[in-house]
């Protein structure tokens, strides 16, 4: 069996969390570091994905309110919270002359697979979706990204929500909302899921959830796992990484060219009323949220919702892919007609058109500040 190295780690600091995970990486490409798994959590945090820009995905003076401190990651992906009920996962391997590992999305998809099973050990049915997320019953439950270091290592990132308080989430992130009251509470809430609900133990602590998703990752990769911690001329790399980068705000406040713009549409139906709310970044949209006074099942609405995430502005091919998620769920979305549906994101989608994207580049997880694309 390959050996790997296990690295548990708890209440890491944030800078110091970003700098081992890419140092890690560094070295796998070099060879002068094992292949290591590190399953952590992080002292509480907000982090952004390394091709965004803070102030477009963070509400960063009810970060500073709070004493809640931001970063960005290597990895591409959204903004997310940390803390003592996410798990990170960081696997580090080497990755030179690996075509396999040359696009993102089947990267993802691929390493994705340690998680899932662990999961599956737990009695969660989950499975890699989109660009970047692992769903359960229709419900995000990690997001994920992954880093290509200059000496060809591989880093695959994974926030793992064992538990979330959604009301905090909705204070430190920027979403669509106006105000954060208990109906967009609940109607996130309805979109995510955590391990303990979808496990049915409220009792289930992160250690077993941790344990779990090492087992997943010896079992599925043939791999035998040994927990080790670093070494001194790896704690004395992280340190110097973590000051040189992870602490300054040339890094961490670096900006994209496209700026995020919102817009909200209502409409009538015989079931009640409709409200779409649309965040979008030149020419693609990057969120949309369905909500009002009809009835139906939370997991055909978050599927729509997910087939529209990072998905292209124009007409047509959001008419095209609203309309073949609607026919997908056609028995659930009764009560919700497709006409008036496709009308209010239509609607949204045009008002927070904004700015475009350079030479109508896609913006998105896997765009660089620069506007180059990465394969996907």
């Amino acid at each position: 069996m390959i050996p790997w190295r296990l690295v548990k780690e708890d209440g890491v600091a944030h800078d110091y969390g970003l700098a081992a995970d890419e140092v890690m990486a560094v070295r796998a490409g070099e060879g002068t570091s094992p292949p290591t798994l590190r399953l952590y959590t992080y002292a509480p945090c907000a982090l952004v994905g390394r091709f965004q820009t803070l102030g477009n995905e963070i509400h960063l003076d009810a970060c500073q309110a709070m004493g809640l401190p931001v970063n960005r990651r290597p990895t591409g992906g959204g903004a997310i919270v940390m803390g003592p009920d996410q798990l990170g996962v960081a696997l580090t391997l080497p990755g030179a002359g690996e075509d396999s590992w040359a696009r993102a999305r089947e990267t993802m998809a691929r390493f994705s697979l340690g998680l899932t099973q662990g999961l599956a050990a737990l009695g969660i049915q989950a499975a890699f979706r989109g660009k970047n997320d692992i769903e359960a019953q229709g419900r995000k439950l990690a997001g994920l990204g992954i880093y290509r270091a200059p000496s060809g290592g591989m880093l695959f990132h994974a926030s793992l929500l064992v538990g979330l308080d959604v009301a905090h989430m909705l204070r430190v992130l920027n979403t669509p909302f106006e105000k954060i009251t208990d109906k967009e509470i609940s109607q996130v809430a309805a979109r995510t899921a955590t391990v303990r609900e979808l496990a049915g133990r409220s009792d289930l602590t992160l250690e077993e959830t941790r344990e779990r998703v090492a087992d997943g990752y010896r079992k599925e990769f043939g791999v035998s796992l040994s927990q080790g911690a670093y070494t001194p001329e790896e704690q004395t790399q992280i340190r110097a990484l973590q000051a040189e980068k992870y602490t300054q705000p040339s890094w961490v406040h670096q900006t994209v060219a496209v700026p995020d713009t919102f817009a909200t549409a209502r409409e009538k139906t015989p079931a009640g009323l409709l409200e779409v709310r649309v965040t979008r970044a030149g020419a693609v949209v990057k969120a949309v949220y369905i909500g009002g006074d009809f009835f139906a099942p939370e997991g055909a609405v978050a599927d729509l919702e997910a087939r529209l995430r990072w998905h292209s502005a124009d007409p047509a091919a959001v008419e095209a892919t609203l309309r073949a998620a609607h026919a997908a769920h056609a028995n659930e979305l009764a009560a919700l007609p497709l006409e008036p549906l496709a009308k209010a994101v239509a609607t949204a989608v045009r008002l927070a058109g904004g700015g475009e994207a350079r030479d109508a580049a896609l913006y998105g997880c896997f765009l660089n500040p620069d506007g180059q694309a990465l394969p996907v």
